[in-house]
């Protein structure tokens, strides 16, 4: 079953996020995800959700989606995403 994490961020030191924006993609390839959604801005149709950005990226399952989360190799990265961001991550399953 496939699982997607869903980011949605603001931006806080645009210069800095670059290099995560930058780096992110080969760490998300090598654990078979793959960009949905990449960077859009969503418009909110109902709701009180207010997200900025979206990211959407789809694993060919959620083990493959915490391989990713749990990668030593990207903790650098997350990092700096953290601290050059404000964000809200969920992992979800798909349909099976």
């Amino acid at each position: 079953m496939k699982a997607y994490l869903v980011l949605d961020f603001e931006v806080t030191h645009l210069r800095d996020f670059m290099a995560y924006v930058a780096a992110i993609p080969a760490h998300i390839g090598r654990h078979g995800g793959r960009y949905v959604v990449q960077g859009a801005k969503p418009t909110v149709v109902e709701g009180d959700w207010r997200p900025q950005r979206l990211v959407v990226i789809e694993f060919p399952s959620r083990a493959d989606a915490e391989a990713f989360l749990a990668d030593p190799d990207c903790r650098t990265l997350f990092e700096v995403r953290r601290r050059t961001t404000i964000s809200r991550l969920v992992l979800v399953d798909g349909p099976p």
